[in-house]
């Protein structure tokens, strides 16, 4: 068999992966993901050797799974050590690195071919605009990140990137470059916005929103974004980022940039899994659902919750290791065992820590920073923090020149 990505095995899957996520959030195929599932994994199997070899151990080969569970999730950790790549990594599109969040020395790379770029943006520019834009077909967007120039390497970049393409209006803009935060840019779009009355998306990395938070608290800024603005922050927002809770978080976007808790909307990213996991809380709210708040698990997608000790299946509820089989990793491996805390809602799921790998216990930390990377989120800390330090005088100044 032919698996290269010009053989008709691999069109044909891309084929129906991209004709699984666009038949939309409502799909409840369970068979054609299976069907799918289970020649993805063949595909992976036969072209990424150390994951041939996990199987191996597993006792698992593509004639002996007959439906998706029986497919082994690798742990995050083998993005570090090994090239989990279905194709050769000379006809990689994107190439940038995993989080190394649990060990900063040994990042992994992610690798895309074309097709596979093709089925992560179809995928997530559809979650993007059901859970982060679902009233609006454009606004300006801020971006409270670097720019893809800035950072090749980095996953949130290029991803950011497609959403300012894809949402934006022509005065979208990134905020974050090598001088660091432009506060300027940043107090003038959301003075503007009050003036005009025209809805403002702020995007960036949960530790950069409360960077802002504090600064202005510090100068006593207050701000009344008109109706309708929204603040998405990435990377996950698990329990406590020093001391602000995730209550408290809602309650500073709502006294600081007047944006309302349903109007904030958390995404989860992940190197090793190419779907973006969305909060609820808008599209819920705008469509009168009166729901908790939790990540959506789209269609192309699916949640086991894993004890840490035997990895056995834990019910609704019972906090566990989150693995995650995601369609759209055709370029990778369809599962993936993360090290990410979590339990399973009704409806969905929700990420509360890392766990640090204490046999018996939970023990977890928090993740305190965006999936980008160790390097870039210091570098991008550092910047914030150096900028926003004026964030008073250049409010002032803006504040008499719009007068």
């Amino acid at each position: 068999m032919n698996y290269s990505l010009e053989s008709d095995f691999v069109k044909k899957l891309d084929e129906d992966i991209l004709g699984y996520i666009r038949q939309g959030l409502q799909n409840d195929d369970e068979d054609g993901f299976n069907r799918i599932a289970l020649r993805e994994f063949e595909l992976q199997f036969h072209t990424i050797e150390p994951y041939r070899e996990y199987c191996g151990k597993k006792g698992i080969s593509p004639g002996q799974a007959t439906h998706w569970k029986d497919i082994p999730a690798v742990p995050s950790l083998a993005f570090k050590k090994f090239v989990m790549a279905s194709f050769s990594v000379e006809k990689a599109e994107h190439a940038y690195f995993t989080s190394g969040t649990t060990d900063p020395e040994r990042k992994g790379k992610i690798f895309r071919d074309k097709g596979a770029v093709r089925l992560i943006n179809a995928a997530n520019t559809l979650l993007t605009r059901q859970y982060v834009f679902p009233d609006i077909e454009r606004m300006k967007i801020l971006l409270m990140t670097p720019s893809p120039e800035m950072a090749p390497g980095i996953g949130i970049a290029i991803g950011l990137e497609q959403v300012r393409k894809e949402f934006g209006t022509p005065e979208s803009t990134y905020l974050i470059s090598r001088s660091g935060l432009n506060v300027e840019l940043l107090l003038r779009s959301i003075i503007e916005a009050e003036k005009t009355g025209e809805p403002l998306a702020l995007i960036g990395s949960t530790p950069g929103f409360i960077y802002f938070f504090h600064a202005c608290e510090k100068e006593d800024l207050r701000f009344h974004l008109p109706p309708g603005s929204r603040v998405c922050d990435g990377g996950g927002y698990l329990g406590q980022f020093g001391e602000c809770s995730k209550e408290e978080y809602f309650e500073k976007c709502r006294r600081i940039l007047g944006v309302e808790e349903q109007y904030c909307v958390n995404v989860l990213g992940m190197g090793e899994i190419s779907t973006n996991f969305f909060d609820n809380v808008l599209k819920d709210y705008l469509e009168g659902k009166n729901r908790e708040r939790h990540k959506v698990i789209p269609p192309w997608t699916r949640l086991e919750v894993v004890d840490i000790n035997n990895f056995a299946n834990l019910p609704v509820g019972e906090t566990g290791l989150l693995k995650h089989y995601d369609l759209v990793n055709r370029s990778m491996v369809l599962g993936v065992q993360t090290d990410n805390l979590g339990f399973a809602t009704g409806d969905g799921f929700e990420i509360i820590g890392r766990w640090k790998k204490k046999a018996g216990k939970f023990d977890a930390e928090e993740i305190k920073g965006s999936h980008g990377g160790k390097v870039l989120t210091i570098l991008v800390n550092f910047l914030l923090k150096r900028s926003l330090r004026r964030i008073g005088d250049i409010y002032r100044k803006i504040s008499r020149s719009m007068k």
